[in-house]
């Protein structure tokens, strides 16, 4: 076990947790040793600007929040019983009170800086393709692959002819890259005849209109159209 002491005078939280170090297993069995996560998540809430700012501090311990620091109420409040005793802990000293207190001026002057890095957006890439070569009167997963791109909202959606797919619409969810980008994966399971023309239509706020990439069932290519009138012929193997 690891031990990580935070002091009082830290202007975090004093208590000491502890901690399960994960060591690889020696041989292959079912290892049934519980374990604890614990964070910190703050957040800055603007409305209006800086009008209206709120700082808002969080303590979860197993995906459960115990204590928490709201600005407009200026003090720590205990959420379970197991945060009962921090939250009086940390409101008997006023440094740290003092400290988070003074939270809501960070975020204020923090706000130009917020307000840029929320503004900044990277275009997804897109393709789509089946997963079986030989796609026509066959059960197949047509697979629409979105990736690279930031802010993390985006939406996705299968058309076949024109009409919009939600039966046998599956999706990976939305998955973080290294980079800050996100990609997802949303897959349609169909049956393609001959004729038919399945479009995989993404919103995203990097774009001013949605885009699409088309997928003909007969002959096995899909063409992307929508951003600034442009259109790409990808010719599939």
């Amino acid at each position: 076990m690891a031990y990580l002491w935070l002091p009082r005078g830290s202007g975090v939280t004093a208590l000491t947790v502890t901690l399960m170090v994960l060591s690889p297993p020696v041989t292959l069995v079912r290892d049934t040793r519980r374990r604890f996560l614990g964070q910190m998540k703050g957040e800055c809430r603007y409305v209006n600007g800086t009008q209206q700012v709120r700082f808002l501090n969080r303590y979860i311990y197993n995906q459960e929040v115990f204590v928490r620091f709201d600005s407009e109420v200026g003090k720590f409040q205990a959420v379970t019983e197991l945060g009962r005793p921090i939250a009086e802990d940390l409101n008997s000293q006023k440094d740290v009170l003092d400290n988070y207190r003074a939270g809501v001026d960070r975020c204020r002057n923090n706000y130009d800086l917020v307000r840029l890095l929320s503004g900044r957006s990277v275009a997804p890439s897109m393709t789509v393709y089946p997963t079986k070569t030989q796609p026509l009167q066959h059960h197949n997963l047509l697979v629409c692959s979105v990736s690279g791109f930031y802010p993390g909202h985006i939406e996705v959606r299968w058309f076949r002819n024109g009409q919009e797919e939600e039966a046998g619409v599956v999706s990976t969810g939305l998955i973080q890259n290294g980079d800050w980008t996100f990609q997802t994966l949303v897959m349609l399971e169909t049956v393609p005849q001959s004729g038919e023309v399945y479009a995989c239509q993404v919103e995203h706020p990097s774009w001013s209109s949605p885009v699409t990439v088309e997928w003909n069932a007969s002959c096995y290519l899909s063409i992307r159209t929508g951003f600034k009138g442009l259109k790409f012929l990808r010719v599939g193997k």
